[in-house]
């Protein structure tokens, strides 16, 4: 009996000094949200963390999830996080620059003709089908509005 008299109270006094140890919600919060790169919310609730808002791409979601697993008294992580693209302008090359580069670019294909206007350039002339691809690519990477192909292919 007076063991168990000696034994209750700490036994009590072990499960409450062992519960105030594990990290509040407010506290976790406090943490990741310190980490984590702006415009990334973080909510915690009884140890669950849900990540919201907007990245730039699949890895910084994946980044932003593993920062939040890290943290000490993290049960799980609701990963909610919308990745946004950002769409890059198309730049297009002005007809003088574009004039002298495709000129430079056909003139490895002797029976091919360029001839560029407001950013397109129209192709005549005859090509070997296994060296059509090379001069597609070799323009394409001149920046032109479009490529109207209008080559007879032997």
């Amino acid at each position: 009996m007076k063991k168990s008299k000696f034994l209750m109270p700490l036994v009590i006094a072990g499960t409450l000094f062992l519960a105030s140890c594990k990290p509040k919600d407010a506290a976790i919060q406090a943490a990741i949200q310190a980490k984590e790169p702006a415009g990334i919310v973080v909510s915690v609730e009884k140890g669950q963390v849900t990540l919201t808002g907007h990245v730039l791409d699949e890895t910084a979601k994946a980044n932003a999830e593993k920062i939040a697993t890290a943290e000490k008294g993290v049960k799980s992580v609701l990963n909610q996080l919308t990745v946004v693209t950002v769409e890059k302008p198309i730049v297009i090359a002005a007809d003088t620059t574009l004039i002298k580069n495709v000129a430079d670019a056909v003139k490895d294909f002797p029976s091919v003709k360029a001839d560029v206007k407001d950013g397109v350039v129209t192709l005549t002339g005859t090509v070997e089908k296994t060296t059509l691809i090379k001069l597609m690519q070799l323009l394409s990477t001149l920046n032109p509005k479009k490529i109207e192909n209008k080559l007879t292919v032997k």
